[in-house]
């Protein structure tokens, strides 16, 4: 049997595309956002004929680790680059919330480790990457009086100092894991393998 599916993120797609498409347009003229410029972030968004590569979702930047021989890949969604020319790892989400924005709730660990792996990607791929990487966020208010078909989204942006050391041990571990013999065991906070356990007690 196989694993169950998960709603599509269409809304959150929709966002992403406008996203790039603005800054995109501040691109091709060298320009920073107002969002930049509101949070004093010394870059503009980074131009690079690779770029739309770097985006796709099937490709994106890629990085042969020649001691395990395995291609570490990450779609990423922008980068900046800065007055001393170093690169800023760019992730955009969205959100609906009355909370305060954090990257401190349990799950959103991992989108910092996301992070990290496309910085490191970026470094083993011969770019100067600044250890400060954001996350734009566009949070959907709930507190117009009425819908009118519209969202009205409200952007901020959380940095995040990323250490890239754990990669390449993982990378190692990753091959050995591949490599053995062994079924590693099951995470017991993955829902699939709670899934898959309770599906076999029912067969």
């Amino acid at each position: 049997m196989g694993r169950p599916s998960v709603p599509a993120f269409t809304l959150n797609i929709a966002v992403d595309a406008l996203l790039k498409k603005e800054f995109d347009l501040l691109r091709k003229k060298g320009q920073a956002h107002q969002l930049m410029k509101k949070y004093k972030i010394d870059a503009i968004p980074f131009n690079h004929p690779d770029l739309d590569i770097w985006r796709n979702n099937f490709k994106g930047k890629e990085y042969l680790h020649q001691e395990t021989n395995l291609i570490i890949s990450g779609a990423i969604d922008d980068v900046w680059i800065n007055s001393k020319k170093q690169l800023h790892i760019v992730d955009y989400k969205s959100t609906s919330t009355e909370n305060e924005i954090s990257l401190e709730n349990g799950y959103k660990q991992m989108f910092k480790k996301q992070m990290e792996v496309y910085q490191w990607i970026f470094r083993k791929s011969g770019f100067e990457v600044d250890e400060t990487g954001y996350f734009v966020y566009a949070n959907a208010g709930k507190n117009r009086p009425k819908f009118d078909g519209i969202l009205a989204f409200e952007l901020s942006i959380i940095s995040h100092r990323g250490n890239d050391s754990w990669v390449e041990p993982t990378i190692f571990e990753i091959r050995k894991c591949l490599e053995s013999d062994k079924i590693p065991d099951s995470d017991p906070d993955c829902e699939f393998c709670l899934y898959r356990r309770l599906i076999g007690k029912r067969e």
